[in-house]
This record gives structure tokens, C-alpha cells and sequence, in this order.
């Protein structure tokens, strides 16, 4: 795949260079950074009236041959194929259809239903497919970011950017040996996702940065090995909400999420006391923090739920600028989720959207088994029976493969809930059920669940430990050749609406996560006494 998609890119920077950045977003099935908060995600219904006002066909007929393929893509390339047309449309390109995208993203009202019903109409054959999904947010070429830019810097190093036409160098790997010529495409790779060139790619306002993340650890001693001498601090790890804060010189506040997310709107309270809490002596800066919940009364931390589902002005913000277990225990009482421990002098740099060993989480569940919760995706529920008649009995979950842009069963889960979460959980879920799995769903078919669900939800979910599994897919072939891995006596603990479904934890996560277990159990007696208190 890598390999394709690098021969496209190739192909583009010697014939249409100018085209490479809308080939870029359109292989991402994006419209530009997040910031900017260009999304599609049309829905089915503006869709299937779309396509069938293009294509002549009734409505009603759409819906069931949807229902049927399970793929709105599918029936928009069958219907327009059997429609006749008296002149043959126009060849599309792609900055053509990345201009019509990012006309649509910014539409709103009466227009949206005909320029919608014109773009389709323009579409023809496979394209119908993967417009279809691109309006709907859904189209998936098998590769996720870190593996498009692996093939954006595999282009540039066969076939350097810049040169006139004919081109001077077609294949700068040309005459290598098939062995020399892979590891010298793994070394460029390498120096690619490696490499931020600050020259060309400065910090700038209003522009936000990816956070860096830190790494779980099981418990004190891990911590104490994994610093060994070097100095550290240990931070409160709030239970809170990712917010990264530009303050700009002539005093304007926005604050951007995890996801790069405007969010300044949402914390008015933020907005107006950062000119309260900054010195004079500062002019500009940017933070990356945690935002809180802050009950006034009891001078308290509340829940990360509160924050999400608060309405403004009943709740204030509070906000948090970034011996060991006695301060672990203190972080616990005082309502945090536990300490974030960071190295002070060797390599004690902020690393952009990367999870580092130099940043590690030390949570309070950690004590309690597995070294972490995990975010997972809800893809399909099982129909309650007895006293839970009428509603979801339990979920299938799924964590995300970000190489493949799939979702891969982990467990079902049925605890956890209160009788109100899983009224909630039904009523919102219902309106997400689909006919048939995802193509890119994995799921053994021993574990089909009785209502399929798009992955449209985020469960933080805490168990007692992991384990092999032949029924489960997740981290398939990465710990055992024919088996995967399955979380035991899963537990739900809360939504994560501050995340989308790509970022719920991979695969590669949850194999770690499942040797580091296995190491601890294999440490026996020898593990530190600490860990345990």
C-alpha cells in the first residue's frame, strides 16, 4: 500500500506538482487541519437524496438497496453506471474535487441539498464510490498519517521534487539491489518521522501543536528504574479535559483541544481569567494544560464528566498548568487521577505528538492490575434479557489498527453501568445501528454481536488484566501468530467525548500493554514491595 500510494505521489510531483498537498488531504480524507474545523460528515439521508435526485432514481428505492449492501457508496456507483447520459461529463481531477469538498464543508442550509446533488452528478464511475464516502467522512484507503507520510517521503527520495520536465531523475534507488534498495528507503523514512525542521516549520500562533503524551508504568519501582539517576518532578495528573492555550501578544486567549480543536468558546471562564493570572513580564506564550471541573462549595476537583456535560456558568473551570507514593496517595484524595512524572534535565524537551518515556503516568488503577485503562470504540451490542429487556445488555469493543484503519474486537462488556448509563448509551446508540459491519470492522464470527454500530463513541474502559485470545482480533500477529488479545472483566467507567474514534488506543498499545503485564507476573516476588501498597 505504502508503495502505491508513493508511485502516485511520484507521479504527481513530476506532472502536477501544485496538485500534491490536495492529494495529500485527500488520501487523509481530510480538508485541512483540524484547527480549522473544515468536517464533512454529511449525512446518510442528505446523501441518499442527493444521489437519487443525480441519478433519477425514487428515493424509497435508494433506501433499500443501502439496507441491502450496507454501502451508500456501493448503490451511488450501480446507479449511476445504468444511467444514460447524453454527454459525457467532464474528466475530474483532484484539485477539482478538493475544491468541491471544502465547498460543501463550508455550506449551510437551502444550498447544501443542490450543489450536494450536483457534485455526485458530476461523479462517475469508482469515484462515485469514494466521494460518497469522503462526503459522509468514511473513506478509508487502508493507510493511516504516519504511513502517508512514510510514502510522501519515499516519493521525494526516489524522485526529487523541483526538476524541470523531462525530469532529470525518474528512480533515485535505480540499479540498487532489492535488499540495498529497501533499507535505504527504511533509513529516509526513518529520518522523516524523526525529523522536524523548526526552519521551515516554526511554532505559530493559532496554530496548535499535537500534545506530547506519556507513557504508563505499573507502579513507583518502574518509575525509579526507568529514571535511574536523572532528576524528575512529579505532577498531579488531573482528571480533566487536554487544553493547549495561545496568548498572543495583543492579548487575545484561544484554546485548542487534544484533537487541535478550537475550543475557546467553551471556556469563557479561561478566557477571561488568564489576564488575571499572567505577569506583566510575560508578552506571549502557549500552554498546554488541563481544565478542570472546580466545585466552589466543597473546594474540590470534580469528575471529568461534569466538565464535558456542564451548561456554562453553573460550573467554574479551574485551570492547571502542568516522597513519590505519599504524593500519589495526596493526588488520589485530592480527586486526581494520579501524578504525571517528568524528567527535568536529560532530554527534558517537549516532543511533539509523540508518547515519550520521558513523560510517565503513574494512576492510581495501576495499582489496582492492568497498567492502564484503555479507550475503546463501541462497534455492536448484545440485547438485554431479564431486567435489562429494552435496552443494550452489553457492547462489543474495539480498539483502533492505525496501519491498517481498522477496528479490531477486544472484548464485550456488560458491567460497569448504571440502569441510567445503559438507557443513555441506548438511546444514543440507536441512532447509529447499520445492516451490516464496516468493511474495515475485524471481528470473529463467534462474537457477532445482535445490532451492528458505527464507530462513532469513545468508552474509557478499566480491566483485571489481558489475555490471549483466539476469538478476539485486536493485536493479532503481534504477540501470538494466531491469536489476539482479549481485555478480562472489563469495566466501564465513562464516555470519552473529547476523543474521536481514531484515537481510541491501538494495537500496538494493547500488546504492550499485555507483555507489561506479563513482565510483572514474571518478576514474581522479585518486584518491588512498593508497587503494591
Amino acid at each position: 500500500n505504502i508503495e502505491t500510494l508513493s508511485n502516485l505521489f511520484r507521479s504527481v510531483l513530476l506532472l502536477s506538482p501544485d496538485d500534491l498537498l490536495c492529494c495529500v488531504y485527500l488520501c487523509l480524507n481530510q480538508l485541512g487541519p483540524a484547527y480549522l474545523g473544515m468536517e464533512l460528515g454529511v449525512g446518510e439521508t442528505v446523501l441518499m437524496k442527493a444521489v437519487a435526485q443525480a441519478t433519477g432514481r425514487q428515493l424509497d428505492k435508494i433506501k433499500a438497496e443501502a439496507q441491502e449492501k450496507g454501502d451508500l457508496g456501493l448503490v451511488a456507483e450501480s446507479s449511476r453506471s445504468n444511467q444514460r447520459m447524453m454527454f459525457q461529463p467532464a474528466s475530474l481531477t483532484a484539485g477539482g474535487v478538493f475544491r468541491k469538498l471544502k465547498e460543501i464543508a463550508s455550506m449551510s442550509g437551502n444550498s447544501s441539498s443542490a450543489s450536494l446533488t450536483a457534485c455526485v452528478f458530476l461523479i462517475a464511475g469508482v469515484l462515485v464510490v469514494l466521494m460518497d464516502r469522503s462526503l459522509a467522512g468514511k473513506l478509508r484507503i487502508g493507510l493511516a498519517e504516519q504511513s502517508v507520510l512514510s510514502a510522501l517521503g519515499q516519493a521525494v527520495c526516489l524522485t526529487p521534487p523541483g526538476q524541470g520536465f523531462p525530469p532529470a531523475v525518474i528512480d533515485e534507488g535505480k540499479g540498487m539491489s532489492a535488499e540495498s534498495r529497501r533499507a535505504w528507503i527504511e533509513e529516509k523514512s526513518l529520518i522523516l518521522k524523526q525529523t522536524y525542521c523548526l526552519s521551515l516549520a516554526p511554532l505559530h500562533w493559532l496554530i496548535p501543536l499535537k500534545p506530547m503524551l506519556a507513557h504508563p508504568t505499573k507502579g513507583v519501582g518502574e518509575v525509579m528504574k526507568k529514571f535511574d539517576e536523572a532528576a524528575f518532578t512529579c505532577e498531579y495528573k488531573y482528571d480533566g479535559e487536554r487544553a493547549q492555550i495561545h496568548i498572543l501578544e495583543s492579548g487575545e486567549v484561544r484554546i485548542f483541544s487534544r484533537n487541535q480543536e478550537d475550543n475557546t468558546s467553551k471556556y469563557p471562564d479561561i478566557v477571561s481569567r488568564i489576564p488575571k493570572v499572567k505577569k506583566d513580564s510575560v508578552v506571549s506564550c502557549v500552554l498546554d494544560s488541563e481544565a478542570v471541573a472546580w466545585d466552589r462549595e466543597k473546594k474540590q476537583i470534580q469528575p471529568f464528566q461534569v466538565l464535558t456535560t456542564r451548561k456554562r456558568k453553573e460550573i467554574a473551570v479551574m485551570i492547571q498548568f502542568y516522597t513519590i507514593a505519599d504524593f500519589l496517595e495526596q493526588s488520589v484524595r485530592d480527586s486526581c487521577e494520579g501524578l504525571m512524572v517528568k524528567t527535568l534535565d536529560k532530554d527534558a524537551t517537549y516532543e511533539i505528538a509523540k508518547r515519550s518515556h520521558n513523560w510517565l503516568k503513574l494512576k492510581k488503577d495501576y495499582l489496582e492490575g492492568v497498567g492502564d485503562t484503555v479507550d475503546l470504540c463501541v462497534i455492536g451490542a448484545y440485547l438485554g434479557k431479564g431486567k435489562r429487556t429494552g435496552t443494550y445488555g452489553g457492547f462489543l469493543l474495539a480498539c483502533y489498527d492505525e496501519d491498517n484503519e481498522e477496528f479490531q474486537s477486544v472484548c464485550k462488556i456488560g458491567t460497569g453501568f448504571k440502569d441510567e448509563d445503559l438507557e443513555q448509551h441506548h438511546n444514543f446508540l440507536k441512532e447509529h445501528i447499520l445492516p451490516k459491519p464496516r468493511a474495515y470492522y475485524r471481528v470473529d464470527q463467534s462474537a457477532e454481536p445482535d445490532v451492528w454500530l458505527d464507530a462513532v463513541q469513545v468508552w474509557e474502559v478499566k480491566c483485571a488484566d489481558l489475555s490471549l485470545s483466539p476469538v478476539y482480533k485486536a493485536a493479532m500477529g503481534m504477540v501470538d501468530p494466531e491469536k489476539g488479545i482479549s481485555l478480562r472483566f472489563p469495566r466501564f467507567l465513562r464516555i470519552r467525548d473529547d476523543k474521536k474514534p481514531e484515537d481510541a488506543t491501538t494495537g500496538t498499545q494493547i500488546a504492550d500493554l499485555y507483555k507489561k503485564q506479563q513482565q510483572i507476573q514474571n518478576q514474581g516476588e522479585k518486584a518491588d514491595q512498593e508497587d503494591y501498597y
